[in-house]
């Protein structure tokens, strides 16, 4: 049987920004590219947050001014990252485990992917439309 990794998976390249981007702009690329995840980066290009979508909905749900306000004012700081060689297994099993949707993906500590549920999503439907009968 094959064993199937993270970077199988993975969204590859992923859209990083800086902390002091202000919110209307990460909104409008995640919306223009249609994802629903960024991984905030420093300097060094090490991962030092996480934004999301829900993101945006607590703040609409706060004062409902995302022009106001920076990516590092919403984003998750506590970053729950995983490596490309993990087993998607190991990975889904994470996600569950920390309540989670976005999982990035980084190797040497530099961001290389995302994992979403979506992805696992996928990977369920073909395996299981591989296994239906014709």
């Amino acid at each position: 049987m094959v064993r199937t990794t993270v970077a199988d998976r993975m969204s590859s390249p992923v859209l990083t920004l800086a902390a002091e981007t202000p919110v209307d702009e990460a909104a409008g690329g995640m919306l223009e590219t249609e994802i629903k995840s960024l991984v905030v980066i420093d300097d060094d290009c090490h991962p030092i947050g996480i934004f999301t979508s829900t993101d945006i909905v607590e703040l609409a749900a706060e004062d409902g001014r995302p022009s106001d306000a920076t990516v590092g004012d919403y984003m998750t700081t506590d970053v729950v990252t995983t490596d490309p060689e993990a087993t998607l297994a190991a990975a889904a099993e994470r996600l569950v485990a920390e309540e989670i949707n976005h999982l990035p993906v980084t190797k040497d500590d530099e961001v290389v992917g995302m994992l979403s549920t979506t992805d696992l999503t996928e990977r369920v439907a073909e395996a299981e439309a591989v296994d239906e009968p014709a």
